[in-house]
């Protein structure tokens, strides 16, 4: 359960302390697969808390889920329909749920 903390925690600090900028043309694109790897980041928490992660498992979903956010995406900017708002709400509402059962899982403990 650590280790995705420290993750997390590793990422941010490069972020904050490396000059990344992502030209406006593909925010849309990394703000979904930004969400998309969250999901899959409180995703692994959870299935941790819960005694059956799987590190295959944790590493195809968040490479699937970044990829497929970004297809959608990318298929609906190609169609004028904004899509990206679908995979922001989904991934939004998942990272919610899984950070409320870790958060559930920790105040039994």
């Amino acid at each position: 359960m650590i280790f995705p903390l420290l993750g997390l925690l590793a990422g941010l600090a490069l972020g904050w302390i490396l000059p990344v900028n992502v030209p406006v043309e593909y925010s849309k694109y990394m703000s979904v697969a930004l969400m998309a790897g969250l999901d899959s980041v409180f995703g692994g928490m959870r299935s941790a808390f819960e005694k059956k992660y799987d590190n295959t498992v944790f590493i195809t979903g968040f490479f699937t889920n970044s990829l497929l956010a970004v297809g959608i995406s990318y298929i609906g900017e190609k169609l004028s329909i904004d899509l990206y708002f679908v995979a922001v709400l989904a991934f939004g509402l998942r990272i919610f749920q899984n950070l409320a059962l870790c958060r559930r899982y920790l105040l039994k403990k």
